[in-house]
């Protein structure tokens, strides 16, 4: 029996505990362990297959967001796969072994809706390509794809000199924080350079914002930065180089809409196995992130025909097993 896309997507999206082929070949007739691991080492799914299969749904929007933010596949376990290396992840607070992924999500603000557009793989071992040049790159795809959007919205870490310049030379917006360490001028150059947390700011500022200038930027272009207090503990710098805005609390709302690519990955993680692959090969370990990822866009889709949450639809898929067991157990409580 042979593993077929439509077999293996199947699997993920229905499939709660357990991702493996093992897994898979243990619940079909005629199917082998040998069977599903073929299939994955000798297909090839790419983020250019994405965005081809995406066309029919995705619709853009003139206001449009578009999101930048890596995440990491734990593999703290494994010893022998490919791709992964030791690299930093928010979610642990440290660095641990993982499968690096930096991913682009598109945002339409005016049907409250969001895909991923497009990823890559975080493998410098093997392209040469840092996270860096992988956000110019899908940039420059959305370019070619002639998407329509007005803002860029991503983490301190992309928040380069180079990323900037270049929304700039493309006439987008940006809004993203800023390290507290950044240097900066708001003296109009009669100071030196400081680092951002040094600067003064007055009840005035931190209403409504101040233009700097940024080391290494052109000196013409100036950015409008906010200092946003999160506690007594934490203060924020957001930067953007929409010179209008003028509310601090309007700033972050925007910057805010950031966190839909938080929850993208926090579905994909949870719903469709995307960190669950064991497999060593670096070819079967890409063939089941780009289909983990297909299975997340399936459960999306549904769940905006269906006015339901992803969780909601698949929570749904156990409904029906849990009135039978609780009408006929198959293993009785006493």
């Amino acid at each position: 029996m042979k593993v077929t896309v439509q077999l293996y997507g199947q699997f993920l999206l229905s499939s709660h505990v357990n991702y493996t082929g093992t897994y898979l070949a243990e619940h079909l007739a005629g199917l082998t362990h040998d069977n599903v691991q073929y299939f994955l080492k000798t297909r090839r799914f790419t983020p250019r297959q994405r965005w081809q299969q995406l066309q029919g749904e995705f619709v853009a929007s003139e206001r449009g967001y578009v999101l930048f933010d890596d995440t990491v596949l734990d593999k703290s376990h494994s010893h022998h796969i490919a791709l992964v290396r030791r690299q930093y992840s928010g979610n642990a607070h440290g660095l641990i072994k993982g499968i690096g992924l930096v991913n682009c999500v598109y945002v339409n603000p005016d049907t409250d809706q969001f895909w991923l557009l497009d990823y890559r793989l975080f493998a410098p071992e093997v392209d040469g390509k840092d996270k860096h040049a992988h956000v110019r790159d899908m940039l420059m795809q959305l370019r070619v794809r002639q998407i329509a959007y007005r803002t860029v919205l991503m983490d301190s870490w992309y928040a380069t000199t180079d990323v900037f310049k270049w929304l700039i030379k493309e006439e987008k917006l940006f809004y993203c924080p800023l390290k507290s360490n950044r240097l900066v001028d708001d003296s109009g150059g009669q100071q030196p350079y400081q680092p951002l947390a040094c600067l003064n700011w007055s009840a005035q500022d931190v209403a409504h914002g101040k233009l700097l200038k940024v080391k290494k930027m052109p000196q013409d272009v100036k950015l409008k930065c906010f200092r946003v207090l999160v506690s007594t503990h934490r203060t924020d710098y957001l930067v953007t180089n929409e010179l209008a805005q003028d509310d601090t609390a309007a700033a972050e709302q925007e910057s805010n809409v950031r966190w839909l690519i938080e929850q993208f990955h926090r579905e994909a993680k949870q719903l469709t196995g995307l960190q669950a692959c064991q497999c060593r090969l670096a070819r079967s370990q890409r063939n089941h992130i780009s289909l983990a990822l297909r299975t997340w866009t399936s459960l999306k889709r549904v769940a905006y025909q269906t006015g339901q949450t992803v969780y909601q639809l698949k929570q749904g898929l156990l409904d029906d097993y849990l009135r039978r067991e609780l009408a006929q157990p198959t293993l009785r409580f006493a």
